[in-house]
């Protein structure tokens, strides 16, 4: 074996040795992380984060936004809008819609007198209730105490609770091809009693009256439980018509007519008076410079720090307990949470 070849088994024989701790580190550093509390985890990571980086909270991610020149701010409303699902955990990568985000963002643009307005770019098939509603007054309140204008853009998708939250606008406006509608809301559950008894597997709830555990997936609902469920879907669908009507200058009655839980696609929206117009995305941009006679847009830093990538991928190494694989298919199934959203096509 010549000098070259040795030096090649050498290295070949490191490199093995390295993956080798690596991997045994990783397996171990998941499996502990997955076991350290969870609250403890997320203080000790935000805090090394903010004082590092400043970019794993919301007063982080804002601390470039412009003080001493006009701008207009950017919203990105993205994926389905739902509590936060973003964490500050060590091994936790971030991801689409994030809600605390967003509302701390609005409210430093209510206090900031060099934001001239806002921007609400979309691309959303909408989701749950609480938060659309949530978000919804917060613009409402930045429209309120600022008198600045809010418009809106639609990329792909807006839907639901999308077009509710658009309904706070001054302007809407879409892309051709944009996918919008599906005023209405949604509650979902599922009735596995039919499943339980071929498995031979009887639910048995103490409950301390007969409603208490409506909604459980072993048991069927009667008729008085899928009434009450029934009488919240009407209550939230009342008031996202009412909220709809306001916003695009309709009646109610009118709205109606369009709220049967339909898509709709950009053109049929304009026919609709649910947008205002249509228009490419440099289109749109040009026009709210020129509307505003402001040049400067800005958005939140959405760049990933390493630290969430690297122990995100780490976290990933780990396989699912069977516990975690059937709370996942539970939660796929249906929550029974009322949702202003629509369920794309093929999922």
């Amino acid at each position: 074996m010549n000098n070259k070849q040795k030096k090649g088994f050498v290295l070949a024989a490191v490199i093995f040795v390295l993956v080798g701790v690596i991997s045994v580190l990783t397996n171990s550093l998941a499996g502990k992380l997955n076991k350290t509390d969870e609250n403890e985890t997320s203080g000790s990571f935000s805090s090394m984060m903010e004082e590092l980086y400043g970019m794993s909270t919301a007063d982080g991610m804002l601390a470039d936004m412009p003080q001493n020149e006009d701008f207009i701010a950017v919203l990105n409303i993205r994926g389905t809008i739902q509590e936060n699902t973003t964490s500050n955990s060590l091994y936790a990568a971030p991801v689409g819609y994030d809600h605390n985000l967003l509302m701390k963002y609005v409210d430093k643009l209510i206090n900031n007198s060099s934001n001239k307005g806002m921007i609400l770019r979309m691309d959303t098939p909408g989701g749950a209730v609480y938060q659309a509603d949530e978000l919804y007054l917060k613009l409402k309140e930045y429209k309120e105490k600022t008198k600045r204008p809010i418009w809106v853009y639609m990329e792909s998708t807006c839907c639901s609770g999308g077009v509710y939250l658009a309904a706070a606008a001054d302007e809407q406006y879409a892309n051709r091809i944009t996918t919008t509608g599906s005023i209405g809301v949604i509650m979902s559950t599922y009735d596995l009693s039919g499943l339980y008894k071929k498995l031979g597997i009887k639910e048995v709830n103490i409950v301390s009256a007969k409603n208490k555990d409506m909604g459980s997936a072993g048991k069927t609902m009667s008729d008085e439980q899928l009434a009450i469920y029934q009488s919240f879907v009407d209550e939230y669908y009342e008031r996202f018509v009412e909220i709809v009507a306001e916003g695009r200058n309709m009646s109610v009655e009118d709205v109606k007519k369009l709220a049967d839980g339909r898509i709709y696609t950009a053109t049929q929206a304009v026919e609709n008076g649910l947008i205002d117009g249509i228009k490419g995305s440099e289109e749109f941009d040009q026009y709210v410079r020129e509307k505003s006679g402001v040049s400067k847009f800005y958005a939140p830093s959405s760049e990933t720090n390493y630290f969430s990538m690297l122990f995100g991928s780490i976290a990933s190494v780990k396989e699912k307990s069977e516990s975690e694989v059937l709370v996942d298919v539970m939660n796929n199934l249906g929550s029974g949470v009322p949702m202003y959203y629509a369920e794309p096509i093929g999922k």
